[in-house]
């Protein structure tokens, strides 16, 4: 029984893969999309190709009078893409966001949440502040349930979908557990949101890059000098100046690796939205950090730890 079950699975792959090949296209027109997060990266190349497809894009930004938000207007010009104040920290500014899609919504409806807002940062656990963990949960996790939660009505009546942005992050950390720690968080909100959104006809897909620092900006280089200024005086006692810098060369090498092709994960995100068939996981990195997600899910986490620990730090501590 148990030699039939490779057998088993490859057939439902098989079967899968035709479901997605025969079913028909989705027309854009007249659908409506709200995405989270279009200042700048993975939001600001969505919005647009959206709009190009034929989408109707309200393109929630932190800084409505910000560049991002003028090339935005600059380049989809008048109509079908509107730009609107959104910081998903705010009750009001989802309100808000809500009542100008109900205002403007088209003829076939509320399509489409991406909850693509999100910051990152670098720091061991003792170094970040609990107001900056309180900020890091209200942007990165509670933002996506906030909108998710406002919106989820007229997804359910329009049998839409709703894509959150994660990161293979989830499975590790590399000195950046709080960004880790959130975008793990909003994974599990999404498993249980996919299943209990099937009975209604609403699809959840997370999308996980890998990384693509150069593309979205989303995490500028660090100053090493600057770690240490913020320390408190206990963390420097535990801490030297030495172990920071290496820490800080470490993460600014791994920014510096990232891709600068942020189309790659657009293409996900598009699939996510338009496919007939949509996968739960859309996972968009280079073969070695998919291999590292593989290694993190099957491996013992002592065997991680082991090399994790190895590969993060080199320099003792005093």
């Amino acid at each position: 029984m148990w030699a039939a079950a490779p057998l088993f699975l490859l057939l439902l792959l098989l079967l899968a893969r035709l479901r997605r090949s025969g079913a028909v296209p989705l027309e854009p027109a007249g659908r409506a999309v709200l995405i989270t997060g279009c200042d700048s990266g993975f939001g600001h190349l969505l919005a647009l190709r959206l709009h190009r497809l034929g989408f109707t894009v309200f393109a929630g930004c932190l800084c409505p009078g910000g560049e991002g938000a003028r090339r935005l207007q600059r380049e989809a010009g008048a109509g079908r893409l509107r730009v609107l104040r959104l910081d998903v920290t705010r009750a009001g500014d989802v309100l808000a966001a809500k009542e100008l899609v109900l205002s403007h919504l088209p003829e076939r409806g509320f399509w489409g949440l991406v909850n693509n807002a999100g910051i990152s940062t670098f720091g061991e656990t003792g170094w970040l502040s609990m107001e900056k963990y309180e900020k890091f949960a209200d942007v990165n996790l509670l933002g996506s349930i906030r909108t998710t939660l406002a919106f989820l009505p007229l997804l359910r009546k329009y049998k839409g979908r709703i894509v959150f942005m994660s990161s293979i992050i989830a499975y590790f950390s590399l000195g950046n557990g709080i960004y880790s720690m959130t975008k793990a968080a909003i994974e599990r909100f999404c498993d249980a949101l996919r299943l209990e959104m099937k009975k209604f006809g609403v699809r959840v897909c997370i999308i996980q890059p890998g990384n693509y620092a150069r593309s979205t900006k989303i995490q500028p280089p660090i100053s090493a000098e600057e770690i240490w200024n913020e320390l408190s005086e206990e963390e420097k006692a535990v801490y030297n100046k030495e172990y920071v810098q290496e820490r800080a060369n470490f993460f600014n090498s791994i920014l510096s690796e990232g891709s600068a092709n942020g189309n790659e994960v657009v293409d996900a995100m598009v699939d996510a939205l338009t496919s007939p068939a949509p996968k739960a996981r859309y996972m968009v990195a280079k073969l070695k950090e998919k291999a590292l997600v593989f290694v993190c899910a099957l491996f013992p986490t002592v065997v991680m730890d082991y090399f994790m620990s190895y590969a993060l730090s080199k320099v003792k501590l005093a």
